[in-house]
Parts: structure tokens; sequence; C-alpha cells
């Protein structure tokens, strides 16, 4: 006679193996690659997202429009893909900035390299709204990085003696937002020079008698 345990443990399903990620081949993360850059290229010349042709960003990164669609099936998802990247990009540009320079001199230059983030999102403004309404994107989760990465850098500043040890992240984060809205996001970009660097004064040490 079959055991019962036996019986029940024949009709127990096996555990579904653990599915692995999918590495895409080194032509489609190049692809990918192309097509954000062009992306990149056209949103920041736009002035209004909907103007935009996905045809003629397939054609500027040199791939078909099936191409483009398989790697981003929705204009939507593209321009997510885009903001990521571009998100993630102005975060990590700040090591890289500090290296063999002053934090100041970093930080500056950190905020010329906002400013095209900026400029980028400026162009992708319909589909962003979409984005961050469905949940999609969190502007919040947006506000945390850009502040963490003033922070840091403020930080580094704080210790070579290059920037007053008193300032708070999120202050100068206010701050700097602030110039792109009173100029309209970036458009005026000798006003928006002018504003960082008055900023950028303010961060001095203070140097008492």
């Amino acid at each position: 006679m079959t055991d019962a345990g036996d019986a029940i443990a024949t009709h127990v399903p096996e555990a579904a193996a653990p599915q692995k990620p999918v590495k895409l081949r080194a032509d489609a993360v190049r692809n990918r690659a192309l097509l954000l850059a062009s992306a990149r290229d056209a949103f920041d010349a736009a002035h209004d997202d909907t103007a935009v042709s996905l045809e003629a960003i397939a054609r500027s990164a040199g791939v078909g429009i099936g191409t483009l669609y398989r790697n981003f099936p929705t204009r939507e998802s593209l321009v997510e893909a885009l903001y990521r990247s571009e998100l993630d990009a102005v975060v990590a540009s700040a090591d890289d900035l500090l290296t063999g320079r002053t934090a100041f001199e970093a930080l500056r230059l950190w905020m010329d390299r906002y400013t095209r983030f900026v400029a980028t999102k400026q162009g992708m403004t319909t589909a962003l709204r979409a984005a961050w309404s469905s949940g999609a994107l969190r502007m919040s989760e947006t506000r945390e990085r850009i502040s963490a990465t003033v922070g840091r850098m403020l930080a580094a500043g704080a210790v070579d003696g290059t920037i007053r040890p008193d300032v708070d992240a999120s202050d100068a984060t206010d701050m700097l937002v602030g110039v792109f809205v009173a100029t309209g996001d970036a458009k005026d970009a000798d006003r928006v020079g002018r504003l960082l660097d008055l900023l950028m004064d303010g961060l001095r040490p203070q140097h008492r008698p």
C-alpha cells in the first residue's frame, strides 16, 4: 500500500525555477543607448514634447522605428526611461566632478550639469506630467536624490574649506530650484548662469575680521 505521505508528495508541484534576468546582447545595449542619446538631444531642443517625432529619434540614432518600439513601446515609456537615465547621470556626475577640484568648483560645474537636466525635462513636460500623475515617476524621489547630491558636495566643501560649513542641503536645493522657477526652467541660459553665480557667492566661507 502506498503511504499517504508519499501519495501527497507525488501531487505537490515542483517549485518554479527562479527566473534569471534577461541579459541584453551588446548590439541591443548599444541601440538602447543610442536611442536615449538621440531622444535627449530631441527633447533638449523642444519646447513641447508632442512635437518630438519618434521616427526622427530613431533615424538620428541610426536604427529603425521597429527597434525603437521594441525598446520603448510607447512615447511615455521612452520619456520615463530618458528621465531616469538623465537623473542617474546628473547624480553620478558629482563624484567625477569632485575629483581633482575644490568642492566649490565642482559644485558650480555640477549646477551647469543640472541645468542641462532641467532643459531636457522641460522638453518632456506633457509626458512627465502623465508619469507623475500615474505614479510611474515620483517628484519626491527626484528631490531627495538632488538634495542628497547637493549635501555630499556641501560636506566636501566644508572639509576642504571652500564652502561655508553651516549651509543646509535642503535650503541650498530650494535656492537651486528657485533659480529655474524664476527663469522659466532654463530658457534664458545667460540669466541662469548669473543667478547660479550669485547662489555660489552665498556659499563662500564667511571671513570675519
